[in-house]
């Protein structure tokens, strides 16, 4: 599984979770059990193939710390979405913003870059071009902001969308 497939469930997860209101474990728990995943297959090839530990372990940690830091990534999206409020953002755009911003903050073996490219191109699969461009828009001013409090993590390799994590 490509760390892509890993962060497009997380964000699916996250989506799922604030939607539901459950908590994560719960959210979690049930969405990968072997008989719900394997449910999942039809629906396409993001899900022909079950996570192994590695990428259970990604995928748990970014849904968990973006549910636990919810709160202050959502004000960064505020603060950066200029004129907009959290409700009127598409649900699908929050979800893939709060990932990517809780990549940067707090999960330092994700390059930043690599975190904001991420979410564009997922974003591409979710929404309108005019979504697309607001959210690369609202990642790249919080970059741009917030640089002096971001550790950069720019100098660790920069993981390509088609390197396969676990393996």
């Amino acid at each position: 599984m490509k760390r892509t497939t890993a962060r497009e469930l997380a964000i699916q997860l996250g989506f799922a979770a604030a939607a539901n209101n459950m908590a994560i474990s719960e959210v979690l728990d049930e969405f990968f059990s072997f008989e719900h995943y394997d449910s999942l297959v039809e629906e396409g090839d993001l899900y022909s193939e079950y996570p192994d530990q590695v990428q259970m372990d990604y995928i748990r940690r970014l849904v968990t710390l973006t549910a636990e830091n919810r709160s202050e990534i959502d004000g960064f999206i505020e603060r950066y979405a200029k004129g907009w409020k959290i409700g009127r953002i598409s649900r699908t755009a929050l979800a893939v913003m709060r990932c990517a911003i809780c990549e940067i903050l707090y999960m330092d073996d994700v390059p930043n870059s690599a975190a904001i490219n991420e979410a564009v191109e997922l974003c591409k699969n979710y929404d309108e071009p005019e979504t697309v461009a607001f959210v690369n828009g609202v990642l790249g001013g919080f970059m741009r902001g917030e640089s002096d409090s971001i550790a950069s993590v720019e100098t660790a390799p920069a993981l390509e969308t088609e390197e396969i994590i676990g393996e």
